[in-house]
């Protein structure tokens, strides 16, 4: 993928599956929510896996161990080895050992992941402020984390202890619905010291560089569902990426993205791993072309005309938006033709 400005989602002449060695898959929003699998998952990532392509699976999420995610994948279908499993745990415990001598204590804020992380890294978790920690790190604990556990992370963050997050999510999703995700748990620290910490996960470059280290990926594809966490990481990654519209992401905000939120392509699921994606080409006229779909940028407005699968109309209407936007985000009223599409 080229760092360029991107004004349009690409086209394949090969399935992705083919084209990329490793898949780099997020897991809530892409593989399942709220624990159950998402529609055609299973059989799409055991299709691509039986084509050749290495299946690996890349999260914010640092409460769980690569062992329980990997236990968890098995019991959906979906055969995983916890040397498959990438967490932002694993990114954060390797960048505090960076910075801390071997056997530092390392006062914890989240769960198990974190724990076993640390440990693979020859830190020693602890609980208390009063425990004399070298780092606090800080991680999704879920719904059942104390508040008590905010206040020890300030204290020792108000001694001048350095702060460390495993990710910045603001939100996570559930089988209930969008639940706060660990950047709002970050947020109640940095409200009561004043600080900022160090963080791991997607977007930034630890996560990605922890991720190429275990999985050796020569031709990686990101595959995820969160314009500001997978896309934005595959952008700061300098690799393609596919935006699956599983998740968190719908249609208004994915023609809203500045460029660092761009994917290289879109597709409903994990089905668009399996086949070629369609191109997107210039229609004349500042207009663009997908399938049976034409969509151009008036002054006011995207215009859409045409008929077919509604995910070619998205794909032409991202590049009319991106296209008027440039580096910029597309202020153009997109809603009537997204309602065309049903998005």
């Amino acid at each position: 993928m080229s760092r360029s400005v991107r004004t349009r989602p690409e086209g394949s002449g090969q399935a992705l599956s083919e084209a990329y060695d490793t898949a780099l898959l997020d897991l809530d929003g892409v593989v399942y929510a709220g624990g159950s699998a998402i529609a055609h998952a299973v059989e799409s990532l055991a299709r691509a896996r039986e084509g050749g392509m290495r299946l690996a699976y890349v999260t914010n999420n640092a409460l769980r161990t690569p062992d329980t995610v990997a236990g968890h994948l098995t019991e959906l279908g979906i055969p995983t080895g916890a040397e498959d499993v990438i967490t932002s745990a694993q990114a954060v415990a390797r960048l505090i050992s960076e910075q801390v001598p071997q056997g530092a204590r390392v006062l914890v804020i989240g769960g198990e992941g974190l724990r076993v992380a640390l440990r693979e890294r020859g830190l020693v978790p602890v609980e208390s402020a009063d425990d004399d920690p070298a780092a606090v790190v800080q991680g999704f604990g879920g719904a059942d984390l104390p508040w008590g556990r905010f206040a020890e992370a300030s204290y020792a963050v108000a001694r001048g202890v350095p702060w460390f997050a495993s990710n910045t999510d603001l939100t996570i999703p559930s089988g209930r619905g969008i639940a706060p995700g660990n950047g709002a748990a970050v947020e109640v620290v940095r409200i009561a010291t004043g600080a900022e910490p160090q963080v791991a996960g997607k977007p930034l470059p630890p996560m990605h560089r922890e991720t190429i280290l275990r999985t050796g990926a020569q031709r990686p594809l990101v595959v995820g569902d969160r314009l500001d966490t997978d896309i934005e990481g595959a952008f700061n990654g300098d690799v393609d990426s596919l935006l699956v519209l599983t998740g968190v992401t719908d249609g208004a905000q994915l023609l809203a993205a500045p460029p660092r939120h761009r994917p290289t392509y879109v597709d409903a699921d994990l089905r668009g791993m399996l086949g070629r994606q369609p191109e997107v080409a210039e229609a004349g006229e500042g207009g663009f072309r997908c399938g049976g779909w034409t969509a151009t940028a008036g002054a006011d407005r995207l215009e859409l005309d045409g008929e077919g699968e509604a995910l070619d109309g998205l794909r032409a209407l991202c590049a009319a938006a991106w296209t008027a936007a440039g580096e910029g985000v597309c202020e153009l009223d997109g809603g009537k033709s997204l309602a065309r599409l049903g998005l």
